[in-house]
């Protein structure tokens, strides 16, 4: 099962609520929600106030994606704030077991996330515990960047180790994902895909929900792997 996640920081915020429920209208399965500090990263975004007021909207899964640090004491906000999954970068923690452990405690299923250049040792130590692990497949920050092909190989590694380990872990991507390379991404081993710019800038005013048009064509794609 592919699961299509499109991220609302390329969303217009001046009318957040109806493009979060015209996106899964269109066909979308879960709410990718992008949390930056200007610390981690070069970049401030929302927090968990805006989570909180969107989960009314919809029962559909938030899967909310930390690049904050230090990552602990938000994780319980978000978790309060509606929710299913929070995922967080392993150079934001300082006890990344003891934050996964934070996470699930709250009732919320657990992510790890790997930059480009993050190692993918840190999964040695922690896979059993996680529930999905989140190949960046930019250089997080900013929304509109170019797909790093290296994430290819990284995606392959993981989803080895994945399979070896006979859990049921989401692979998710994030960076750069399209109607053109999405089947090559789904084929290294992704199954669930981040799109912001690609599907937020690609709505239609023809399209019934907006956005049905782009994610057809993702799913058309997928249905080719």
């Amino acid at each position: 099962m592919y699961r299509i996640a499109p991220s609302i920081l390329s969303a217009n915020f001046a009318k957040l609520g109806e493009e979060i429920t015209n996106v899964l209208d269109s066909g979308a399965d879960i709410i990718h929600f992008d949390v930056m500090d200007n610390h981690y990263v070069p970049n401030l975004t929302i927090g968990p106030l805006v989570c909180e007021a969107i989960r009314p909207l919809t029962k559909a899964i938030i899967d909310v994606h930390l690049m904050v640090e230090p990552v602990d004491r938000i994780i319980p906000d978000f978790a309060k704030a509606g929710a299913n999954i929070i995922s967080f970068h392993p150079e934001a923690s300082r006890h990344i077991d003891r934050t996964i452990g934070l996470i699930k405690e709250q009732g919320c299923k657990a992510g790890l996330v790997f930059n480009p250049a993050t190692p993918l040792s840190y999964l040695d130590h922690v896979l059993d515990k996680l529930d999905l692990v989140l190949i960046m497949s930019v250089n997080p920050g900013f929304g509109g960047q170019a797909f790093i092909p290296e994430a290819l190989n990284k995606l392959q590694a993981v989803r080895k180790r994945i399979d070896a380990s006979g859990k049921d872990i989401w692979l998710e991507i994030d960076g750069g994902v399209k109607v053109d390379n999405i089947a090559e991404i789904a084929r290294a081993g992704a199954d669930t895909f981040v799109a912001g710019s690609a599907i937020y800038g690609a709505g239609k005013d023809s399209d019934p929900h907006r956005y049905d048009t782009i994610v057809s064509a993702m799913r058309a794609e997928l249905v080719k792997v």
